[in-house]
């Protein structure tokens, strides 16, 4: 199949991809393409802004939780319903799980999915030095490597670089003069509140306009069709009787969700039902309930005022309602909860004692993760991969399932057989099976309120 696509990498990060990312993301909405773009990595931050601000169809790609034909059929099944996917590298083009390989890496997407890469080359306080720098990218091994982007770069100075550019075989994409005025602040990328959306969307689309002057856009999408044809087919996934109703947590302070999890979760049988913990007065009639991350810290005394919310999730899940909660969501769950402030606010009940901000990144990265009993959600020994990134620590973290992560194995996670409660992020893909035994357990509880007089 035909998917026209290209990635965005660089050489470090800090280099600019993200700011040049949005730019050619909003500037090629501006032409009236349908785009879909793909964040490489776990991160949630940038596909949700995309979403939000820009107006496209945004997934991750993690090549670390996922085989190769499952990768192409994550990426295939959103690329086809657009004119073309924009793909954004993560870290190092060549930078990966570990310190010395590229599994995982940008690199490695690129060369399972097929992306012809721009790589965006930060010249500040450099001009032909920059071609020793994308030179070396380029030899390094064999790659998609097709053209070049210079970030930070003064139209003299690039005038005089791209003959050089070219001799190298490579392609001469444009530069990105500073601009200063209309760089992205780090918080807009997780935080968009709805007052900003209209000041964010006026400066991407002036964003927009410089790069429409400084770069070939129309090279950039002739490269894009170029792109190799790509196949890919759906796993095989297994699928209950009949549907449940899932229960999914989505405001600003529930925002952290993957999407390709509600996905499989509708493709194993449940109906997605979104709901707001902030705003909603009670849980809609679900047969279970997902809590996502997100940022229930920032909107502490909005939750704490829900108190008809906060009682009959303490009342359901404690009576059986099955649930997930991740991170935010588990947060969300305890008796008291410490927000940004340093105020300390009530909280649902289910976890016993307080969340607070520890002051620092208590776990950072990709783990493995398995039940080590089986009494739990699964019922029965499953992996699945996830990560973590928390800065909030809690007095009851779990020990119920088993992490590991680059050898080293710790415990965490609350699972009495209903709910599966901590600080990690699952990525149902990386084991379908995970997903499918919280549709079970929510059709079992489905059942049994059926038969209750």
């Amino acid at each position: 199949m035909s998917l026209p696509r290209f990635m965005i990498a660089a050489p470090a990060s800090g280099s600019g991809k993200t700011l040049v990312t949005c730019g050619l993301l909003q500037a090629l909405v501006n032409r009236g393409l349908k785009v879909a773009s793909f964040k490489c990595g776990p991160d949630y931050i940038d596909p949700m802004f995309h979403s939000r601000v820009i107006g496209t169809r945004s997934k991750n790609l993690d090549a670390y939780f996922v085989e190769e034909d499952t990768l192409r059929y994550l990426f295939g099944r959103t690329a086809e319903q657009c004119d073309i996917s924009v793909v954004e590298g993560v870290m190092g083009f060549y930078d990966g799980v570990s310190f010395d390989g590229t599994d995982a890496s940008s690199y490695d997407v690129s060369n399972k999915l097929g992306i012809p890469v721009v790589l965006l080359v930060n010249c500040r306080g450099a001009s032909i030095s920059s071609l020793a720098v994308l030179k070396g990218f380029k030899e390094f091994r064999e790659n998609n490597i097709r053209g070049v982007i210079f970030n930070q770069m003064s139209k003299k100075v690039y005038d005089a670089v791209a003959p050089l550019v070219r001799e190298m075989g490579i392609e001469p994409f444009g530069y990105v003069p500073k601009v200063t005025d209309l760089v992205l602040e780090s918080r807009h990328l997780g935080l968009v509140l709805p007052g900003e959306i209209d000041a964010l969307k006026e400066k991407l689309n002036r964003l927009a306009e410089v790069l429409e002057d400084s770069l070939d856009i129309s090279s950039i999408i002739s490269m894009a069709d170029g792109a190799p044809d790509l196949h890919y087919e759906a796993p095989d996934v297994g699928r209950i009787e009949g549907n449940v109703r899932i229960g999914l947590a989505d405001d600003d302070a529930f925002c952290f969700t993957y999407e390709d999890n509600v996905e499989l979760l509708e493709r194993c049988g449940a109906e997605i039902v979104r709901f707001s913990p902030m705003r909603d007065e009670r849980l809609p009639d679900v047969d279970g309930i997902v809590l996502s991350g997100g940022y229930p810290e920032l909107h502490g005394a909005e939750l704490e005022a829900n108190v008809s919310m906060l009682d009959d999730i303490r009342r359901k899940v404690t009576d059986g309602l099955p649930c997930v909660a991740e991170c935010g969501g588990f947060m969300y769950l305890h008796e008291r909860m410490e927000d940004r402030d340093g105020v300390e606010r009530r909280m649902c009940g289910v976890i016993p004692g307080r969340t607070w901000n520890s002051g620092k990144l208590c776990r950072f990265g990709y783990v493995t993760l398995s039940p080590v009993t089986s009494e739990g959600v699964t019922r029965g020994p499953l992996t699945v991969k996830g990560h973590e990134f928390h800065y909030w620590d809690s007095e009851c973290n779990g020990d119920d399932w088993e992490a590991t992560k680059r050898g080293n194995s710790y415990r965490c996670i609350n699972d009495n057989g209903t709910m599966i409660a901590g600080y990690p992020h699952l990525y149902y893909y990386s084991n379908p099976e995970m997903a499918l035994r919280f549709v079970e357990r929510c059709r079992e509880h489905r059942d049994s309120r059926q038969d209750r007089p």
